[in-house]
C-alpha cells in the first residue's frame, strides 16, 4: 500500500537527477566543468527543499492518501506504521537517487554502483535483525530502510564533495540560478511524470481491482508490479550509463559516437526487456513465489503474469528511445512519450476495459499500452533523432 507514496518520493529525485545529469554531461563535453558543478549544486539545493516539503506533506496526509491508493481497514494500520517511519528518511532517498546520476555522468561507474550496493546490502542485512531478532515487525523493516538510505546518502554526498569528483559539490555551487533550474525542470519533467503517474495508475488499478476482485487481486497486482519493477530497474541501470555517453559526446560534437551509443543502447534495452519478460511469462509461479507463500495469491498472480508482462517484451524500445531523447536534451519528445503510455493509454484503458472484461480488463490494459507506446517511441526516434543531430552539426 505504501508503494505509490515511495514511488512519488523517488519521482522528485528523478526530476533532478534525470533532468540535471544529462545537462551536466553536455557541459562537461564542452569542457565547462564549472557550469556542470553549478548544475549539480542547484540540483542538491532543490532536492533538500523538496525533501522537507514532501516529509511534512505526507506526515499530515498519509492516511487518506493510503486509503485512496487502495488500503483497506485490514491493511491501513500496517501501512501507516511503515510509512510513518519511512518518511523521516526522505532526505536520504532524495540525495542518493537525485545525486547519483551526477556520479554516473562523470564515468565513475564503480563509485555510483557502490552507492546502490551499500544501501541494498545493508538493508538486506538489517531487515531480519530489526524484524525478527528485535521483534519490531513492520516498524523494524522501515527503520532498516531508513538506516540503509542514510548510509548511501552519506557515501554519495561525501564523494561529490571530495577531490575525487570531477564535479565538486560546494556551498557556492548551491546558490540558486534561475536559468539552470528552468533548464533542469524542462528536461526532468519527463522522467518525473513517468514516475509520478505510477501513483495515479496505482489508484486506478487498486480501485478497480477492489471493485471487481477484492484484496486478493490487489495483492496479485502488487506482486506483478514488483516483477515489472525488477524488469525496468535493470534497464534503468543500463540507461543511466547510456545517457552520459550520449550527452557528453553530443556536447563535444562527436556525433558518430552519439549515433553508435543510441543504436547500441536501444538494441540492448530491447533485448534485456525481451529476455527478462519471457522468463517471467514462462515461469510465473517461480517469480511470484519469491514474494509470497500463500497458495491462493500465487495462483492469482501467476495466472495473470503472462498477460500482464506480455507488453514488456517490447517496452525496452520505449525506454531506450526515451532516454536517448533525454541524452540529446530533447525534453518535449521525451515528455510526450511519458504521457502517452501512462496518462493517455494506460489510465484510459484501465478505466474502460474492466467495464467489459472485469478484472482481466485491468490486467490486459498494461500490455496494450506498453506495445502501442513502444511502437510510437520507435517510429518517433528514427524520424526525429537525425534532425537533432543535424541541428547540432550546424552549430559546430
Amino acid at each position: 500500500m505504501t508503494f505509490p507514496v515511495i514511488v512519488l518520493i523517488t519521482a522528485f529525485s528523478q526530476f533532478v537527477g534525470a533532468g540535471g545529469a544529462p545537462l551536466a554531461a553536455i557541459e562537461m563535453g564542452r569542457g565547462n566543468d564549472r557550469r556542470a558543478s553549478k548544475m549539480m549544486g542547484n540540483g542538491c539545493l532543490l532536492l533538500c527543499v523538496m525533501s522537507v516539503v514532501l516529509t511534512v506533506f505526507f506526515l499530515f496526509t498519509s492516511e487518506p492518501i493510503l486509503m485512496l491508493f487502495g488500503a483497506s481497514e485490514q491493511t491501513i494500520g500496517y501501512a501507516m506504521e511503515y510509512l510513518g517511519i519511512y518518511l523521516w528518511g526522505t532526505l536520504f532517498v532524495e540525495l542518493t537517487q537525485g545525486l547519483n546520476p551526477f556520479i554516473y555522468c562523470q564515468g565513475k561507474v564503480r563509485t555510483a554502483m557502490a552507492s546502490v550496493l551499500i544501501g541494498a546490502v545493508l538493508n538486506i542485512a538489517l531487515d531480519p535483525v530489526f524484524i525478527f531478532v528485535l521483534d519490531m515487525g513492520v516498524r523494524g523493516a522501515a527503520i532498516a530502510t531508513v538506516i540503509s538510505q542514510a548510509a548511501s546518502a552519506i557515501w554519495v554526498v561525501g564523494f561529490l564533495a571530495s577531490r575525487r569528483s570531477r564535479l565538486r559539490l560546494t556551498l557556492p555551487s548551491m546558490r540558486p540560478d534561475g536559468r539552470i533550474l528552468r533548464a533542469m525542470a524542462m528536461l526532468g519533467v519527463s522522467p518525473f511524470i513517468m514516475r509520478f503517474t505510477e501513483c495515479m495508475i496505482q489508484v486506478v488499478f487498486n480501485t478497480g481491482l477492489q471493485n471487481y476482485g477484492g484484496d486478493l487481486h490487489v495483492g496479485a497486482m502488487t506482486i506483478l508490479q514488483s516483477l515489472m519493477q525488477i524488469n525496468t530497474t535493470v534497464i534503468n541501470g543500463f540507461t543511466q550509463g547510456m545517457q552520459p555517453v550520449i550527452s557528453y559526446n553530443f556536447g563535444a560534437g562527436n556525433l558518430s559516437r552519439v549515433r553508435q551509443a543510441c543504436r547500441f543502447g536501444i538494441v540492448t534495452c530491447f533485448f534485456l526487456s525481451l529476455l527478462m519478460s519471457l522468463s517471467m511469462m514462462l515461469f510465473p509461479s517461480f517469480y511470484v513465489g519469491l514474494f509470497t507463500d500463500q497458495p491462493d495469491l500465487i495462483a492469482a498472480a501467476a495466472a495473470a503474469a503472462p498477460v500482464f508482462m506480455a507488453g514488456m517484451t517490447v517496452f525496452g524500445i520505449q525506454m531506450g528511445c526515451q532516454n536517448a531523447f533525454l541524452g540529446l536534451s530533447r525534453a518535449g519528445v521525451s515528455l510526450f512519450l511519458a504521457c502517452l503510455r501512462k496518462v493517455i493509454l494506460l489510465i484510459s484503458l484501465a478505466l474502460l476495459l474492466p467495464l467489459r472484461f472485469g478484472v482481466w480488463g485491468i490486467y490486459t490494459a498494461e500490455p496494450i499500452a506498453d506495445v502501442l507506446s513502444a511502437l510510437t517511441a520507435g517510429v518517433l526516434f528514427f524520424r526525429l533523432y537525425k534532425t537533432a543531430l543535424g541541428d547540432k552539426e550546424k552549430t559546430i
